[in-house]
């Protein structure tokens, strides 16, 4: 066990949302980051750039996987050689925390799913812990992320549900928002878009104030964004919906039949396709 009086947090991948991550808890731990694309970590301000991610582990107690699933295995094989003791903690999009402890050993790990309203601290973020993980990795975990927004503490086979409302419900609300005015967005997400995510969310398993709750958080967590940042909900489409991931199958789907159920069960699919397990 380690003591996080000093916390040192490294974080493997610097897209989108270790980029979100990183930049808002930088001013709370020592963070340290390893990004193979070293444009990414140019002149970069706050944080520690590793050379690679040996030199990433020797600096971290706890280190965040923030890598996509189709790349996730490579960075496993680097980090198994070189881990000592550190929490894991996955990010990624339907990687049990089963697979990685077969991968790297009794390791400690605990599965996260924040969505990228990390950016303005309103992230909608559904925790797991593995196997090995203890009650203080779990509260650690939820101290660090309740820094980044609201958190739902699921049983493992809840993930991919909630990678589908919360994770890719983002994506969902600037498919439908993007050809109505601004003046609309308020009235139309809480008329339309929350009861329809919420009917969406029910139709995974959730119950019905769960749901609810779930759908209000990711929709506001979104409008924030927007609103924070003045994107416009297309250019915040294309950096939640990754190619081949849960949200761009989801999009394909609300396409071509209007449908957040239909939707969302097209991202759960996906995350079950992209499934370690």
């Amino acid at each position: 066990m380690f003591n996080f009086l000093r916390k040192k947090i490294g974080i493997i991948g610097f897209g989108n949302m270790g980029q979100a991550i990183g930049e808002r808890i930088k001013y709370k731990y020592a963070v340290c980051v390893f990004e193979k694309d070293t444009a990414k970590t140019k002149d970069l301000g706050g944080v520690t750039v590793a050379s690679d991610i040996a030199q990433l582990l020797k600096q971290s107690q706890a280190i965040i996987l923030a890598v996509k699933p189709q790349d996730f295995e490579p960075v496993m094989t680097e980090i198994k050689g070189n881990l000592q003791d550190q929490l894991v903690i996955s990010i990624a999009a339907g990687i049990t925390t089963e697979y990685i402890q077969k991968f790297l050993g009794q390791v400690r790990v605990i599965r996260v799913m924040p969505n990228l309203a990390v950016k303005v601290g309103r992230s909608t973020t559904s925790i797991c812990k593995g196997a090995f993980a203890t009650a203080g990795d779990l509260r650690f975990v939820v101290r660090l992320f309740k820094y980044l927004g609201t958190i739902f503490i699921f049983p493992e086979e809840m993930m991919d549900a909630a990678t589908a409302i919360a994770g890719s419900g983002p994506g969902f609300w600037c498919a439908l928002i993007k050809d109505k005015p601004k003046a609309e967005w308020e009235n139309y997400s809480r008329e339309h878009f929350i009861p329809e995510l919420s009917l969406a969310a029910e139709n995974l398993g959730f119950s019905k104030k769960e749901a609810r709750l779930f759908a209000g958080l990711t929709t506001a967590g979104t409008l924030a964004i927007v609103q924070a940042s003045g994107i416009t909900p297309e250019a915040l489409k294309e950096k939640i919906a990754s190619k081949g991931g849960t949200t761009q199958a989801g999009l394909e789907v609300l396409h071509n039949t209007s449908s957040l159920i239909e939707a969302a069960k097209a991202a759960v699919l996906r995350s079950k396709e992209l499934s370690k397990k």
